[in-house]
């Protein structure tokens, strides 16, 4: 069928997907001497790869007949239990029951999901900007109609989405408004934590206007330096937040293991939307980690992870500093945790148009438009410092400022 025709006959959901461009930039990240600062892939030396084989081997062969089955939509049991105590022990989020938890093929189809539920063609739901290019992809195709919120150095400006939300409430429009998506701990891709005080005023809002906060907080264990702040969730209520987890950044992202707390009532329905998305989650990996989880500590595993990301970090805070602040107009955020830094660019630097001599040189990063619902951010770039090692992490930043440097020289 020619393309004219399958685009008549395609919805409109359909006709707004997009593919995603971290994931065409993986495609690259294999060539030789190529360096990634692309997506936030998670170094392989990381994973318990020789404690999960010996487990997978005894499962397979003890209990083929769970982790070879279908599981039940909701997940296993087992793995539900041990994330309630993950909770209780590491946020001190408590009195949850299984009915609170719905474990998914990761965060993303939890974004998915939250969509298919919440979102309507003339839906209106809040987001920073930048925003999690996940998430924007997940509700772009159900709404375009947005809030997008200033991002500032300690997360989402609550003054500037309660000016937009006293405006709908004088339009009658607050049964449009759905939710408020946040990244709480260092956000993708800006790297920023939202402060105490501003969680403090989200809810207040939340409560205010009733609305639902999803907080995202995929990044939340991987702090290097400074104070735990309390989740929004541990701070609220679970009738006006819905909190998102995964296991991709602390354990490993090919498991493919998300989940979403929240009401048992709005739990119920994300179960109905995943019944007909995939029926259930893999029940092996499901089972797999919930056994590790009984067998491990995967906090105290976890420390070795944040001592090798920390030195990363480090190291590529130092190269900007000695390279990168070459290129005058050029700033940065400094991390307290996560995977991600972003970097503002002169204004005369178009980071997507920059790309194909960027990898021309090898080296990837995201650029900053993609993060932005608007249209903004094409001076901006996200650079991840996970994956790369110490020395590339170093040359991948000289390689940087030479793309820069050339493309300022060849745009004049």
């Amino acid at each position: 069928m020619e393309n004219n025709k399958i685009e008549k006959k395609l919805s409109k959901m359909a006709k707004r997907v997009k593919s995603s461009i971290i994931r065409e930039l993986l495609k690259y990240s294999t060539q030789p001497d190529m360096i990634s600062f692309g997506g936030g892939v998670p170094d392989p030396e990381t994973f318990p790869r020789h404690e999960l084989a010996k487990i997978s081997s005894e499962i397979i062969e003890k209990e083929y007949k769970v982790a070879l089955q279908y599981s039940t939509t909701e997940g296993d049991p087992i793995l539900r239990e041990e994330y309630l105590k993950l909770l209780k022990r590491r946020y001190g989020i408590d009195g949850l029951s299984l009915d609170n938890i719905l474990l998914t093929s990761g965060s993303q189809q939890a974004l998915d999901l939250i969509g298919r539920i919440f979102l309507d063609e003339d839906s209106i739901c809040a987001v920073s900007s930048p925003v999690y290019l996940g998430a924007a992809s997940a509700f772009s195709i159900r709404t375009q109609r947005f809030i997008n919120v200033p991002l500032e150095d300690d997360g989402m400006d609550v003054d500037f989405l309660e000016k937009q939300l006293k405006d709908l409430d004088k339009k009658g429009l607050m049964n449009k408004f759905k939710f408020t998506y946040v990244v709480s701990n260092f956000h993708n891709p800006a790297g920023v934590t939202i402060s105490l005080e501003k969680r403090k005023k989200l809810l207040e809002l939340a409560w205010k206007y009733d609305f639902y906060i999803v907080e995202d907080d995929p990044y939340g264990s991987l702090r290097y330096e400074g104070e735990h702040i309390p989740n929004i969730f541990k701070l609220g209520d679970i009738e006006h937040v819905i909190l998102l987890n995964t296991f991709s950044k602390i354990l490993c992202p090919g498991l493919r293991i998300g989940a979403v707390i929240g009401d048992k009532s709005i739990v119920r329905k994300l179960v109905m939307a995943k019944q007909s998305a995939d029926l259930c989650s893999p029940a092996l990996t499901q089972r797999l980690v919930g056994r590790y989880l009984q067998r491990y500590d995967i906090f105290e595993r976890l420390s070795k992870t944040l001592e090798l990301y920390r030195s990363k970090l480090t190291t590529m805070m130092n190269a900007f500093e000695e390279y990168l602040s070459e290129i005058k107009g050029t700033k940065w955020t400094k991390p307290q945790g996560g995977l991600f830094s972003w970097v503002k660019l002169p204004e005369n630097v178009d980071t997507m148009d920059m790309l194909e001599l960027a990898k021309e040189k090898k080296i990837l990063y995201i650029p900053g438009e993609v993060f932005h619902i608007d249209g903004k951010g094409k001076n901006y770039m996200r650079v991840s410092f996970c994956l790369p090692t110490q020395e590339q992490i170093v040359e991948g930043t000289k390689r940087l400022v030479q793309v820069i440097q050339e493309y300022q020289a060849k745009s004049g």
